[in-house]
């Protein structure tokens, strides 16, 4: 398998435990070898300001909040990542369209798919 993840610095802002375990298992199987998490926005913000990351995975709602802070803050530091959502995709916020958005619960190939297209980009 393509190690598309190694030596790579993914962060990954989910609030729901065990979606958050489900992603870890996947990403370790795709060679990932640091996964830094947030399942809040305030996590998250300090963490981006704190570190650097290759790339990242943005649940759309956390605990009842849009992180679309988070994903400003994303952009303005140019990590490339993809959104995570169990709503409608067509509920993504105006200037992120061009953004792919996996659905929950979603498989490892969705996933690994996204996560393709987003680094080869």
């Amino acid at each position: 398998m393509d190690r598309l993840l190694s030596d790579r610095r993914l962060l990954v802002v989910e609030d729901e435990m065990l979606i958050l375990m489900m992603i870890e298992d996947m990403l370790s199987e795709l060679g990932c070898k640091s996964v830094t998490t947030a399942a809040t926005n305030e996590q998250a913000m300090k963490l981006i300001d704190g570190q650097n990351f290759d790339a990242a995975m943005l649940d759309m709602n956390l605990n009842g909040q849009k992180s679309q802070h988070v994903a400003d803050a994303l952009v303005i530091r140019g990590v490339p990542f993809v959104f995570s959502t169990g709503n409608s995709s067509s509920d993504i916020w105006d200037g992120y369209a061009h953004h792919a958005v996996i659905r929950k619960p979603f498989l490892f190939n969705e996933l690994t798919t996204a996560l393709t297209q987003l680094l080869r980009a």
